[in-house]
């Protein structure tokens, strides 16, 4: 009988799972990319389904999903960081450099340029915390003098010189499954461990979500900004090397377009901007949403502009959404409050 009880509990659990799932942001949106994929592949005649261009189409997924990710840590402390895209260009031409014009061996600048990203990321935490200036400010600052930096390493000319086994990485395609996306699958998974199932991971949610509770629990939240901060900058150090790895070569271009796609994948996934929360799996699928975006702009040959405007358009409807459904708690919980010291005085 016992045992029976747990079997009907354990298929309540799985039900009651299945439902929450179907009424997640992520179910929507994934959804929206099966539907998306489909269409695009019907529109195509069938070659979006091809071998090569799925592989393609993953192969340029894996940097959306790493510098989403890395905009999401910093979200969940309630911080913004404006330096994504900077900071993986500067990082993609250090590394870039380092091979092209001082032969240095892809595994060693490959751990340079993950030693730089995450430095800079810790630096930048600091100097918010050791100054008290707003993280738009500090990110803002470091993104102009990145900017400068990587200007600095490559000027106007392209280095397309750089070791041959990074290329062969970047290119590398077993059952057609590119490693720069299974690379960005497993810093998903391994971010989404670290957030639910560590400590330190729960104490970054507990200092974005309420860090005057947390301050009173004994968490630091100086040191969680600094931690975000620098986990960001190590996701966008891997996004650097995915995007050094599949890209030609690298020039003062690189990162220019990512700090709108780094905002939209976790906004559209459930990122609250308030802190506190994150959404791996709605990331990651936001990301496929605007992938297909850009997809769809080359088949149709779209202006890019309209691709921004139109991903802009989606991240402040995603905002103005959560703000109006949370304006509606509030209101509730307000009334709900008013409401029951009158019951509880007539009883």
């Amino acid at each position: 009988m016992n045992r029976l009880n747990v079997t009907l509990g354990q298929g309540s659990w799985g039900g009651s799972a299945l439902r929450r799932f179907a009424r997640s942001t992520a179910a929507m949106l994934l959804c929206v990319v099966v539907v998306g994929y489909v269409a695009l592949g019907i529109a195509s005649s069938g070659s979006f389904f091809e071998g090569p261009s799925v592989r393609v189409f993953l192969q340029y997924l894996a940097t959306p999903i790493l510098i989403g990710l890395a905009q999401m840590v910093a979200l969940c402390v309630g911080q913004l960081n404006l330096a994504v895209g900077a900071l993986g260009g500067f990082t993609a031409c250090l590394m870039g450099v380092l091979m092209a014009d001082h032969g240095v061996p892809a595994g060693v600048a490959v751990i340079v340029g993950l030693l730089t990203a995450t430095a800079i990321g810790l630096a930048t935490g600091v100097a918010i915390v050791g100054t008290q200036i707003n993280g738009f400010i500090v990110t803002l600052a470091t993104m102009t003098i990145l900017l400068g930096a990587q200007y600095r390493l490559t000027g106007t000319r392209t280095v397309d010189g750089y070791s041959r086994t990074l290329r062969d990485f970047g290119t590398a395609a077993p059952l057609n499954i590119p490693l720069v996306f299974v690379t960005a699958l497993v810093a998903a998974a391994l971010l989404a461990a670290f957030m639910y199932r560590t400590v330190a991971g729960r104490r970054l949610l507990a200092a974005g979500g309420n860090p005057l509770a947390a301050r009173l629990s004994g968490i630091s939240t100086d040191r969680q900004i600094v931690a975000a901060h620098t986990l960001s900058g190590l996701l966008i150090g891997v996004a650097a090397v995915t995007a050094t790895a599949s890209l030609p070569g690298v020039n003062r271009s690189v990162g220019g377009d990512w700090l709108l796609p780094s905002f939209a994948a976790p906004i559209i996934g459930g990122v609250a901007l308030t802190g506190g929360s994150i959404a791996v799996l709605g990331t990651v699928l936001a990301a496929f949403v605007t992938r297909l975006i850009d997809a769809a702009r080359a088949q149709f040959s779209l202006d890019p502009s309209w691709v921004n405007l139109l991903i802009g358009l989606v991240v402040l409807g995603t905002v103005a959404g959560g703000r109006l459904h949370q304006t509606r708690l509030e209101k509730s919980a307000t009334t709900d409050g008013a409401v029951l010291p009158q019951t509880g005085g007539a009883q």
